[in-house]
């Protein structure tokens, strides 16, 4: 399916969550040393609890993906914590391996000092509620996207992928990833203020204000000259690129058997 039309739908399922994961609503106030880990599921409305969460709060996390069927990081999550059921988050900061979103939600919160609310009690139903409802929207023809796995190639290194979880563009992008198992340093790239809403050829005309309003969206104004996601990085092949579908073919093309 065409991303423009993929779109349409991806922005149905921001809508149900409220926009959710789209700004930087509380910033961590302390920055992990080491990257923290996420065994992630695209699709599962509890991993994109957690993904928000992380963009709210302006932290970057590897994503270690663990679609349906998937043999990559599935066995070794649950070397780590027999049973898990996902997300599950990996802290080598402090040597914390938990599941249940909640949990860790509150978890980071806690740690890296944010005022990000707890989804505990009441609120709970309705977080699960509308990210079922947004998951929804993921189903295309032959199933729900980033949900199975497909054969693909092992990447030496981790590929970093600039997103922050609302985007509709992005979510494509995401789910293609996970279904190819491919490891990536999610680079949570949420809005700083007003003036970063709306389509960047738009945004950039209307309000000709600075464009680096959070620290990666610093990053990507000062190294490409815009700001605009999903935004790719392959250190294994040196390839950077912007635009979803560009990404998808690359992606199908390097890494997909």
């Amino acid at each position: 399916m065409n991303t423009n039309i993929d779109a349409i739908f991806n922005l149905l399922a921001g809508t149900a969550r409220g926009w959710r994961g789209t700004g930087i609503t509380a910033r961590a106030r302390k920055t992990p040393e080491k990257v923290l880990k996420l065994y992630d599921i695209e699709i599962s409305p509890f991993c994109r609890l957690v993904r928000e969460a992380l963009c709210e709060m302006d932290l970057d996390v590897m994503i270690l993906p663990c679609p349906a069927g998937g043999k990559r990081f599935r066995d070794e999550a649950r070397k780590l914590l027999p049973g898990t059921k996902f997300p599950m988050l990996v802290d080598d900061n402090t040597g914390v391996v938990m599941n249940e979103s909640a949990n860790i939600i509150d978890y980071l919160a806690k740690t890296y000092d944010s005022k990000l609310k707890s989804q505990q009690g009441v609120g709970r139903k309705v977080a699960v509620g509308t990210s079922v409802l947004a998951s929804t929207f993921q189903y295309r023809i032959g199933g729900f996207q980033g949900m199975k796995a497909r054969p693909s190639k092992v990447p030496a290194e981790p590929l970093v992928l600039y997103s922050f979880e609302s985007s509709p563009y992005s979510k494509p992008v995401r789910a293609r990833l996970c279904e190819l198992e491919i490891p990536y340093l999610l680079k949570n790239t949420p809005k700083g203020a007003m003036t970063d809403m709306g389509p960047p050829v738009f945004r950039d005309k209307l309000f000709k204000a600075p464009k680096g309003t959070t620290r990666n969206r610093a990053w990507l104004a000062e190294n490409t000259g815009k700001v605009q996601v999903p935004y790719l990085i392959d250190p294994n092949t040196g390839v950077a690129m912007y635009e979803s579908n560009d990404i998808l073919r690359y992606l199908d093309k390097t890494y997909g058997a």
